[in-house]
């Protein structure tokens, strides 16, 4: 016998994008099964609610998870009746009091009740297992402690699994200044330029546009810029001066979109679709809900904020461009603003992705944790018509038909993976991409110092002359040897190339 918000689901023919996690029953003996999907409890008899709507709503909140979307569509489909019945016979109960809550909340519509006027406050949800509002907002009709993090508009959710409070051990500041006390403030100093350079140019590689070195330079220049430092970046007019800043500010497409968007790819024959942003007419107050979360969680994990923003906001997709690098952007703004990481320091999570198999795949599948449910769910209402111009200029043949039903799960995704993978792209990142370019710059540094002790020159031209040795495979090519004709002499030319070598292959060099 199946209890709880999946035995409501069924009842009330309830379709999901993102599916329920838990399954209860009731069985012979008590039982727990976890899945990667999910997990299937089994309780005795004794735990079997009353069949009916506020029997099975009550043992969900007892003993599953808070989803929104699938409150959104329940509340939609059963109306107020169930919720007006069983808070009127138990007004001071408290799932009565969280159910009509959530139900007040979610819907925008007053319940048939009377207002509490006394009674201890119950927490809407814990903050022991989601990541809250830092403080609560006391809802005074229910007596109950508001820790949403965001609006009715926009709302995720970040599930405290124990795979996440491992995942939060790692504290980012102390490992970059691990790094600090390894390789000298020095050469983390030199590699801020650099690393930048490489995250912008990176960043470009995940969206596949290569040969893109104006805007490779343009986004380098955003980072070092605004990260951390924008005021409202996620309000429109921070968005357009980030989008300007990628793009160029005589860009076509500038400010947030007023078209259809979807996310594909293009074939000889047509566009397929991967997935569908929402409608624009709701973006606004979808970045105004992303906005209250990120004010109202100020104080928690930077970790949990970085991944939640970024993906939350590559999923509400508001520009006609750029929303991408706005999105990877966002990881190191939030972290600097919430001195996890030290002012001046970009981390390139970009080229973390970019260069690692495993975290490019990984970055695909943590997409698609969302986006391919939903677009089994919403797959047929694609489809292609005529041309037209949309509100912002945008030719788009591209039409929608289910943008109504799909709020409830563009409102309230579930980002407890996205939070994971961020996590684990940043500890790879300060512990293995920043500590091999430390290293490779300590080397540089150690073959600029030998290369002077055998010929004095000016830095450009050391600089020229490493570069080139180290890609010509350890020899001087007619190239540089056109450019540097001392270089003819061969006994000059051979200590200059074991200098070279010796610098990268010393292990004194190695920390």
């Amino acid at each position: 016998m199946v209890i709880g918000f999946k035995a409501l689901e069924e009842r009330y023919g309830i379709s999901l994008v993102q599916p329920l996690r838990v399954e209860s029953t009731i069985g012979s003996v008590r039982s727990r099964q976890e899945f990667p999907e999910g997990m299937r409890n089994q309780f005795t008899a004794g735990y079997a609610p009353v069949d009916e709507f506020a029997g099975h709503f009550e043992f969900g909140l007892k003993y599953e998870e808070i989803h929104l979307e699938f409150f959104s569509r329940l509340f939609a489909a059963t109306g107020p009746v169930p919720l007006e019945a069983w808070c009127k016979r138990e007004p001071f109960g408290q799932y009565a009091r969280r159910a009509g809550f959530f139900y007040e909340w979610l819907t925008g519509t007053r319940l048939d009740v009377l207002d509490l006027t006394n009674g201890k406050y119950v927490d809407a949800l814990s903050p022991d297992a989601y990541l809250t509002r830092t403080k609560p907002i006391r809802d005074r009709r229910w007596r109950v402690n508001d820790y949403l993090p965001g609006t009715q508009a926009f709302c995720p959710l970040v599930r405290r699994t124990p795979a996440l409070a491992k995942a939060l051990l790692f504290d980012p500041a102390a490992a970059l200044a691990e790094l600090d006390r390894l390789y000298g403030t020095e050469i983390l100093l030199r590699s801020v330029g650099w690393l930048t350079l490489k995250e912008s140019r990176a960043s470009f590689l995940i969206e596949h546009e290569e040969d893109q070195t104006d805007r490779i330079r343009r986004f380098a220049s955003v980072l070092a810029e605004h990260c951390g430092k924008i005021d409202g970046p996620l309000s429109e007019h921070g968005l357009q001066v980030l989008q300007a800043g990628i793009l160029g500010a005589d860009a076509s497409g500038l400010g947030v979109r007023r078209s259809p968007v979807f996310v594909g790819q293009a074939t000889l024959r047509e566009d397929i679709v991967h997935y569908v942003a929402p409608q624009f007419e709701d973006v606004p107050a979808m970045l105004a809900g992303l906005e209250a979360f990120e004010v109202s969680t100020r104080g928690t994990e930077p970790m949990l904020r970085a991944g939640a923003i970024a993906f939350a906001f590559v999923y509400i997709h508001p520009m006609r461009d750029g929303n991408g690098r706005i999105h990877r952007f966002l990881i190191n703004d939030t972290l600097r603003r919430d001195m996890a990481i030290p002012e001046g320091t970009i981390l390139p999570v970009s080229a973390s992705i970019a260069n690692s198999t495993e975290l490019r795949a990984d970055y695909e599948r943590t997409l698609e944790v969302f986006s391919r449910p939903f677009q089994r769910r919403y797959g047929a209402a694609c489809h292609f018509g005529e041309f037209t111009t949309a509100p912002d200029g945008t030719r788009t043949n591209f039409l929608f038909d289910s943008y109504q039903d799909a709020r409830s799960a563009w409102r309230y995704p579930d980002l407890t993976e996205h939070v994971l993978y961020v996590s684990r792209v940043v500890q790879h990142t300060i512990t293995i991409q920043m500590a091999e370019e430390a290293q490779v710059l300590l080397r540089f540094q150690m073959a600029q110092e030998r290369v002077k002790e055998v010929v004095e020159m000016p830095d450009p031209a050391v600089n020229r002359i490493i570069r080139s040795i180290r890609e010509n495979g350890s020899r001087i090519s007619g190239k540089l040897l056109g450019e540097y004709p001392r270089l003819g002499d061969k006994a000059l030319a051979g200590r200059l190339v074991e200098a070279v070598r010796s610098a990268f292959e010393d292990d004194s060099a190695s920390v």
